[in-house]
């Protein structure tokens, strides 16, 4: 395909611009995107076992009586635990508000122990995993969701718009340099094939993310217009679940044990994961089961839902529940779980973490590709050194990207050392403290060796969390999901501090034969 220069050169114009004043937050919501595929098991790896008995769930009934006689507000919304686990053996949790914005619910856990008496304990659950989604949608920037929101919808448009320019420039020497790998000491020309090769090949997945990260950060103003001009809901914001039905029949709940049999024989493949009781209108209960089905996609990042009327176990909204839906409600979910990768199990989530951490890469080499441009051509115009722009870009790019990674591995260390895992505020303290601190570091140290100095302090954060797992949490360190966590880190880790080696290294070698030319007599 031929493309005139002209309109070529505006493209590559379009998509360097475009990239540098998008890049850093992007790899910022790419990075800490890829590690919220594991939201929940991150979740588990940070929460401390709760001390409590579990009881079988044929005896639900009499603990929710007895937790509602101690205490009576927990009967507004409670949650039954179908497959309680280790790390959390509770059959009944219900949550209060904090009353502090951006800090989730205080959480309170019940069961019986062996005589039949009511336990009680009450968490504040560790922050870390709530940190890094929230971080995620913010795009790294520390203000409030109102502010951060529309910024990242801006910030994604700038992002569709660099993939348009980016897959227009590479469309005429496609063919020719799209397998070209060419690892010389031309360090430009290297970066320039990786970042080709991965912005081509997963440019389906970043098309999907750009969409629907816009329809995220814009959707309550499209909501008001679509509900202006159409005057009723849709599939992208459905009506509520409707409580108990619209004919009530019954005035006795179903016992658990037998809303779980009553859906086994209405959807045999839907497996319930949480019942969820809110009261509503007339103090009616409604319930909304949580749960999957792993032949279709969900349309929350770990489940789909069903609606259920908790006097008769009839379903009486199918709007979320997997394979259950119509057509504008399919595609509306699909939607959803392809930015969220809640489709085919651990295989995609593993399959999307990989594809996060090849976005944030892309982002990374398309700045040091535009700093490397730059500075060439201002070697050409007979300067020696950076001008003061190029030495800006340069720091903020080394000094964000590692701070960011960096951050978020000092957040996972200190877990073990902040009460109750960390609220939300002492992991946020934890994460900017240290991105601050690389930033600060990229601009105090020099252009020429702050690289590899940040690559190693980055690594050295990294391969802490195994070790402060071990150390500190031997028991927790044994369990799979933590194996999981900490190996991810430690090969992270040592692949950070190898390469800030490998550039050492290079820098010493190409220093060494300077002074050897420099002190050869001409």
């Amino acid at each position: 395909m031929k493309i005139r220069a002209d309109i070529l050169r505006m493209y590559k114009d379009i998509h360097s611009w475009v990239g540098i004043t998008a890049g850093l937050a992007l790899f910022v919501a790419f990075y800490a995107g890829a590690i919220t595929m594991f939201e929940s098991p991150l979740q588990n790896w940070a929460t401390r076992p709760v001390p409590v008995s579990s009881v079988a769930l044929e005896k639900t009934p009499e603990l929710l009586a007895k937790i509602f006689a101690a205490q009576p507000q927990a009967m507004k919304s409670y949650s039954v635990i179908v497959h309680p686990t280790p790390e959390q053996p509770a059959r009944v949790m219900w949550a209060a508000l904090s009353g502090q914005e951006r800090v989730s619910r205080h959480k309170v856990y019940a069961g019986m122990d062996a005589d039949g008496n009511l336990e009680i304990v009450h968490q504040d659950p560790p922050e870390i995993a709530n940190f890094i989604n929230v971080l995620h949608q913010r795009v790294g920037l520390p203000f409030p969701r109102a502010i951060s929101r529309p910024i990242m919808g801006i910030i994604a448009l700038l992002y569709g718009l660099a993939l348009i320019s980016g897959t227009l420039i590479l469309l005429p020497s496609l063919a020719k340099d799209l397998f070209a790998l060419r690892i010389s000491h031309n360090v430009k020309r290297l970066w320039l094939d990786v970042h080709n090769v991965l912005g081509f090949f997963s440019l389906p997945f970043h098309i999907v993310m750009a969409i629907s990260s816009v329809v995220f950060a814009f959707h309550e103003p499209i909501f008001a217009v679509e509900h202006w001009m159409l005057g009723k809901s849709s599939a992208l914001h459905p009506p509520q679940v409707r409580h108990g039905g619209t004919q009530q029949s019954h005035t006795v709940l179903l016992t658990p044990e037998a809303i779980l049999q009553s859906l086994k024989v209405q959807v045999p493949e839907f497996e319930p994961d949480t019942l969820n009781y809110a009261q509503g209108r007339g103090g009616k209960l409604a319930l909304r089961v949580a749960g999957h089905d792993p032949r279709y996609a969900l349309r929350g990042p770990d489940s789909g839902f069903a609606g259920v009327d908790p006097y008769t176990g009839k379903i009486v909204s199918t709007d979320y529940l997997p394979g259950h839906q119509t057509p504008a409600f399919a595609v509306t979910t699909w939607f959803f779980s392809l930015h969220f990768g809640s489709f085919g199990g651990t295989p995609v989530r593993w399959l999307y973490f990989i594809l996060g951490l090849a976005g944030a890469f892309l982002f990374y080499t398309g700045n040091l590709l535009w700093v490397e441009s730059r500075r060439r051509r201002e070697r050409k115009t007979g300067l020696l050194h950076d001008t003061r722009a190029t030495t800006i870009l340069a720091s903020l790019t080394i000094g964000c990207t590692l701070g960011c990674v960096a951050g978020i591995s000092a957040s996972f260390a200190a877990n073990s050392f902040l009460p109750g895992g960390g609220s939300y505020a002492a992991i946020e303290s934890v994460y900017y403290a240290v991105f601050l601190f690389m930033i600060f570091l990229a601009f105090v140290v020099g252009v020429q060796s702050h690289k590899q100095l940040l690559l190693a302090i980055a690594g050295v954060f990294t391969i802490a969390v195994p070790v402060v797992d071990i150390l500190a949490r031997p028991a927790v360190f044994l369990r799979s999901g933590a194996l999981s966590l900490d190996g991810t880190a430690f090969f992270l880790g040592a692949g950070l501090i190898l390469t800030a080696m490998k550039i050492h290294l290079r820098t010493q070698k190409r220093r060494c034969v300077q002074s050897d030319l420099s002190a050869s007599p001409r």
